[in-house]
């Protein structure tokens, strides 16, 4: 089923997990999906591969797992930067003869020096190509603190219109700690004309070394009530683990009770922090 339809009728919550690296055996992330199967999310995302594009071929096959084995609707990821047209195609055909039926179509990280050789520039190219030719459904991301590249908010609304325009069916932002820039990017993407589901990224942040990384990678703002949870616990990894789950539960509570779409709970492949939070917010979902 597309995600898009699911979207119709309740609020979603949806979880993402990523594939183990090539030289980890493929099995681990078995054992972590039926962990993850109690949970009842009604999809599961599977990023492009730990290590690189040569792992994308795990994607496919954990996806296929997932919707077949697992009876779970999957989202395979489909990072565009270094893609080419045919082996765009290989792999859209291959996800298609596997009835997976849903892709998150994203630009992907530029390399160090500079763009990977490539036909797509931009997720929206991919977007469109996908939709000229076959029948997915498409997701993208969304920045409710707008893009690291985007000069200001109206530019990033603007790129973001775009990418619907192309044939992009649901959304999913990046991670956020504070939900008012949910709530007003949500506010500004109606006014701007862009009438798709958006799902609210959350991803729990469980010890100091994480943040850290995902302030560098996408900017997110700290709010105050996050950076004293981070001095008073941060130094103490199960306090910190548990203070994170709670942290992350109360966002998902005030999303729900102001009406989000649904819930994309980035997992990290860990069963117990999502297991946990799912607990806590279980009986707010429809």
């Amino acid at each position: 089923m597309k995600t898009a339809q699911i979207l119709e009728r309740k609020t979603v919550f949806s979880l993402e997990i990523f594939p183990p690296r090539p030289d980890s055996d493929i099995r681990v992330i078995y054992d972590t999906l039926e962990k993850l199967k109690g949970i009842h999310p009604d999809f599961i995302s599977v990023t492009f591969g730990a290590g690189g594009g040569k792992n994308g071929s795990r994607t496919i096959s954990i996806a296929s797992e997932i919707k077949h084995r697992c009876g779970v609707e999957s989202v395979a990821h489909l990072p565009c930067i270094g893609l080419t047209r045919e082996s765009a195609v290989e792999i859209l055909d291959t996800l298609e003869e596997n009835g997976i039926e849903n892709i998150l179509a994203l630009r992907g990280d530029i390399p160090e020096g500079g763009c990977a050789a490539g036909d797509f520039a931009h997720a929206s190219d991919l977007i469109t190509f996908i939709k000229e030719r076959y029948d997915f459904n498409i997701l993208a991301a969304c920045y409710p603190e707008i893009h690291p590249e985007s000069r200001n908010a109206a530019e990033d609304l603007y790129w973001l219109r775009h990418k619907v325009e192309c044939g992009a069916d649901h959304l999913i932002t990046q991670l956020f700690l504070d939900n008012s820039h949910f709530f007003d990017f949500a506010e500004n993407i109606q006014l701007a004309g862009i009438n798709v589901p958006v799902e609210a990224g959350i991803m729990p942040v469980t010890n100091k070394r994480q943040i850290e990384r995902m302030v560098k990678l996408c900017g997110v703002e700290l709010p105050k009530k996050f950076r004293r949870m981070l001095d008073r616990y941060g130094d103490d990894p199960v306090a910190m683990r548990d203070a994170g789950i709670a942290y992350a539960a109360d966002q998902i509570a005030d999303l729900i009770a102001g009406g989000v779409d649904g819930i994309h709970l980035y997992t990290m492949n860990d069963p117990y922090v999502a297991g946990k939070i799912y607990g806590a917010v279980q009986s707010l979902i429809a």
